[in-house]
C-alpha cells in the first residue's frame, strides 16, 4: 500500500508517454510538454487536499510529513498533457494562429478575466465558503470552462467533446487503481467528507473532476497563445 500512489501516478505517465511518441507533429508535442510541465506546478497544492479530501500514503510519507509530495507533480504533469492533447490526437486536428483583427473580437475584450477567472473563483470558494477543496476545485474548474467558451467560442466543440474523451480515458485509468489495490478507496480517501457515492468504486468526485477539467484544460493552450483550429 505505502507504493501504490507512486506506481498509480507512474501509470499516468505510461499513457502520457504512448500518446506524445504517437503524436504527429513537433507542434502537438510542444504542446504537450508545455502544458504538462505548468500543470506539474499544481501538484504543489497537495496540502489542500490532504488531509481533508484524501490521505494516500506516499513516497517517504512526505504528504504526511509535509503536506506535499511527488507523486502528485508527476499525476498533475500527466493528466495536464492529456487534456490538452486527445482532442487533437484522436482527431487528427491542426491549429494555427489568430489573425490580430481575430484578437479584437468583442469576446477578446475579456481575455485576461478569462484567463483568471478559474483561479480567482477557487480562492473565493476556498475562503469565503465551507464546501469542500475539491468541490471547489470541480466549481471553479466549471465556471472558469464556461468563461473560456465565452471567450472563445471557436474552442467549443473541442471543449465538450475533450471534457468527454479525458473523462473516458480518467475512468478506466481509475479503474486500474481498484484492480490493482482492492479497498484503497476506501482507505485513503476521505468518503465521509464528500458524497460518498462511488461508481464502480470511484469517487463521484473524481468523474466531476475528470469532466470539469477535461472542459476547462482542453483550451487553455490556445487561449494563451492566441491559436485556433484549422477548418
Amino acid at each position: 500500500m505505502q507504493y501504490i500512489w507512486l506506481i498509480w501516478s507512474l501509470l499516468l505517465l505510461v499513457i502520457w508517454a504512448v500518446i506524445y511518441f504517437s503524436l504527429k507533429t513537433l507542434d502537438d508535442k510542444k504542446r504537450m510538454l508545455v502544458v504538462s510541465f505548468w500543470t506539474s506546478l499544481t501538484g504543489l497544492t497537495e496540502p489542500l487536499f490532504v488531509p481533508e479530501y484524501w490521505s494516500p500514503p506516499s513516497l517517504f510519507n512526505l504528504n504526511m510529513l509535509t503536506g506535499f509530495d511527488i507523486e502528485s507533480i508527476i499525476w498533475a504533469f500527466g493528466v495536464g498533457g492529456i487534456a490538452v492533447v486527445v482532442y487533437n490526437w484522436i482527431f487528427r486536428v491542426s491549429e494555427k494562429k489568430m489573425f490580430l483583427v481575430e484578437r479584437h473580437s468583442f469576446h477578446h475584450r475579456h481575455h485576461l478575466a478569462t484567463l483568471l477567472a478559474m483561479p480567482i473563483i477557487l480562492l473565493i470558494l476556498l475562503i469565503a465558503t465551507p464546501l469542500n477543496s475539491l468541490h471547489s476545485a470541480i466549481i471553479a474548474m466549471t465556471l472558469g470552462g464556461l468563461a473560456a467558451w465565452y471567450c472563445r467560442p471557436d474552442l467549443k466543440k473541442k471543449m465538450f467533446v475533450s471534457a468527454f474523451l479525458f473523462f473516458c480515458i480518467y475512468f478506466v485509468y481509475f479503474l486500474t487503481l481498484i484492480a490493482m489495490s482492492p479497498g484503497y478507496v476506501e482507505r485513503v480517501w476521505n468518503l465521509e467528507a464528500i458524497s460518498g457515492i462511488l461508481i464502480l468504486g470511484i469517487p463521484l468526485e473524481e468523474l466531476l473532476f475528470a469532466l470539469s477539467f477535461g472542459f476547462m484544460w482542453s483550451s487553455v493552450y490556445e487561449h494563451l497563445t492566441w491559436r485556433r483550429l484549422k477548418n
